[in-house]
């Protein structure tokens, strides 16, 4: 559990915490010399149960409202600090501003100073203090006069405190471990260490980690909590993180950079958000440059409005923030802008989407996402998206355990589909239309070519409806391949019922040609004058061959037997199954296959525009099974 200090510079944060803890926070030669907190300070407080309370002590002067902003993020607790003779002051008001902008709901007011002032200034500023509280999240918050230097008021603090953070419900640890990395250094002997709150899950010594936003991959020699080695920390705690990091250097660490289990190893430079602005602030217009405190980062960018052209003082709007570098950021992160210049806050938020589409920020469809993303509605994200809800990246987004999420993805009212890798939630209706629209569009083909035994897949998706989304079109049409409701022989997509065959005098002419086009097929002029025929009627009978599932054209001029096209799918496969990174290339292809360099060309442009591999540089991938779109090699 973490408690915060906030409140003017000399206004006693310091002192009062090691009135509460006994340590000194103060650290820095300069804030030794000068007299004033400038970084963050920490200080381990154990109460009466056992449990031990982390303070953070932040700077109060206004030139540090960054690195107070990096100790107040994410805390439990807040101590609001106001001085007896100065009263409230400008960063009194900016720092409550802040809190309430984060939404930190609870807290105490430690009214300081008191064997300076008289009763009567006591109450005065007791009840300054709770008129500038009440429109915030922390009205009501009771005040407690204090005097650090002879003790005075100390005890009841320490008793309130012992009560009121024993009642603030634990943070659950069950996501995956989160750190926001506010310090990091060197230890002889032991390498590189940061520091840092867990904001999520767990962590013990051996795990293997993610330094975000490289993406480098870290192992956690050794842990410290509050200056003691410990097997593992927890959501709610601070701790330092000895880590081993071969490929990282020093330098490559900073603050503001987290530490984060595989599993959510995102960053992004786009995030989609809720904003809101301070009563008292500014008129915030499109386009605005901001500063973005998040965790203990602090990163540049512009703000972009979503639902209207401005943002008024007390308004909130959906917005996109567009940053200078990426960060780690899950939904339901609080953040606080502050301007170009750092000087003033303007407004704080909390994220709703790390994955942010490329276009369509605006689009009504979009804000409808986000607004059911904002009420964690699936049901409404899903109606929001008829074409399928990437089920991963909301895991990923709300810090979903596998467990977690596949229970959460069983009791919905959802599809489950699949799409390429990724799995997808579609609503029951919309999935329902797309399977009528996968057997609506086949029928039509059918009917349209009653001479052919059926559609490609490619083809049968350009008679998609605008109203199907290409994602749950593509899953019903291999779902009902799967239930048998459609076949496919080879390429071609058919209803079962449905056979087509060439007529007996094209049969008699197909089998004079087809011994021609086995193995190396020549053109088609030269099919026709081996086979003593007229090169245009050959073509024709080619071409009606390939509508009845019988031969395959490759190329404009170039007909395989369909078997020998699915014995040459198995040659890639095979070729790719050998290679470490599942590449092969043209070269070996020709050599395997026995075809020759045209011709191989030919194959594998065939090949790419199928859907069957991905041309990677000078190399292929395969992309579906060859099975699945050739059907099976003939057995020898």
């Amino acid at each position: 559990m973490i408690v915060a200090t906030a409140g003017h510079i000399d206004h006693g944060k310091t002192a009062l915490i090691k009135a509460i803890t006994g340590v000194e926070t103060t650290h820095l030669p300069e804030e030794k010399r000068r007299g004033l907190t400038i970084d963050l300070g920490f200080a381990a407080w154990s109460l009466g149960d056992g449990s031990t309370v982390g303070f953070v002590d932040v700077p109060g002067h206004e030139r540090f409202v960054r690195n107070m902003l990096s100790g107040v993020t994410g805390i439990d607790f807040a101590l609001l600090v106001v001085a007896g003779d100065d009263g409230v002051m400008p960063q009194t008001r900016e720092h409550v501003e802040i809190l309430d902008l984060l939404g930190i709901a609870r807290g105490a007011v430690v009214l300081t100073k008191i064997d300076r002032v008289p009763a009567d200034r006591v109450v005065a500023v007791r009840a300054e203090i709770e008129g500038l509280l009440a429109a915030t999240s922390l009205a009501g918050a009771p005040v407690f006069p204090v005097s650090a230097l002879d003790g005075t008021g100390i005890a009841a603090l320490t008793a309130h405190l012992e009560g009121a953070l024993a009642a603030c419900p634990q943070r659950p640890d069950d996501g995956h471990f989160r750190l926001s990395i506010d310090r990091s250094f060197t230890v002889a002997g032991a390498g590189m260490v940061v520091t840092g709150t867990v904001a999520a899950g767990r962590v013990a010594v051996g795990d293997r980690l993610t330094l975000l936003p490289s993406g480098k991959t870290v192992r956690v020699r050794g842990l410290h909590g509050h200056h003691r080695a410990v097997t593992g920390a927890r959501a709610g705690e601070r701790c330092a993180v000895n880590i081993l990091a071969p490929d990282v250097d020093r330098e490559e660490i900073g603050r503001g950079d987290w530490l984060a289990a595989p599993e959510i190893a995102v960053a992004s430079a786009r995030l989609d958000v809720r904003v809101r602005a301070p009563r008292g602030g500014v008129r915030l217009r499109q386009d605005t440059p901001v500063h973005l405190h998040h965790g203990a980062a602090d990163v540049t960018g512009r703000l972009i409005l979503l639902d209207g052209p401005a943002l008024e003082p007390d308004g909130s709007a959906l917005a996109q923030l567009v940053l200078d570098r990426a960060v780690h950021a899950l939904a339901g992160d609080r953040f606080v802008l502050r301007d170009r210049a750092a000087a003033r806050t303007l407004a704080g938020g909390r994220v709703l989407d790390p994955f942010v589409p490329a276009r369509g920020r605006r689009l009504p469809a979009r804000l409808a996402q986000l607004r059911a993303l904002e009420a964690d509605d699936l049901a409404a994200l899903l109606a929001a998206i008829p074409d399928g809800v990437d089920l991963g990246q909301r895991a990923i987004a709300a810090n979903l355990p596998a467990a977690e999420a596949e229970r959460r993805w069983a009791a919905a009212d959802l599809v489950k589909i699949v799409d390429g890798d990724r799995a997808l939630g579609v609503e029951p209706a919309a999935w329902t239309a797309a399977r009528d629209a996968v057997l609506a569009a086949l029928d039509a083909w059918h009917h349209a070519h009653p001479d052919a035994i059926g559609p490609t897949a490619a083809q049968l998706r350009q008679a998609r409806p605008a109203a199907i989304g290409r994602r749950s079109f593509g899953a019903a049409l291999e779902a009902l391949v799967g239930a048998g409701t459609i076949a496919r022989d080879g390429q071609q997509l058919r209803r079962p019922e449905r056979q087509a065959a060439l007529a007996a005098p094209e049969l008699a002419v197909w089998q004079r040609i087809a011994p021609l086009i086995a193995g190396r097929p020549p053109p088609v002029r030269e099919v026709a004058q081996a086979a003593g025929l007229d090169p245009a009627a050959v073509e024709r009978l080619l071409n009606r061959a390939a509508r009845v599932g019988l031969a395959t054209r490759v190329a404009p001029n170039r007909f395989f037997p369909r078997a020998a096209i699915a014995v040459l799918a198995a040659t890639a496969e095979a070729l790719a199954a050998e290679a470490p990174d599942g590449v092969f290339d043209a070269a070996r292809f020709r050599d395997r296959s026995a075809l020759g360099r045209n011709l191989t060309i030919e194959v594998l442009e065939f090949f790419d525009k199928a859907g069957f591999t991905r041309r990677i540089g000078q190399g292929r991938r395969i992309v579906k099974p060859a099975a699945e779109l050739f059907g099976a090699p003939p057995s020898l």
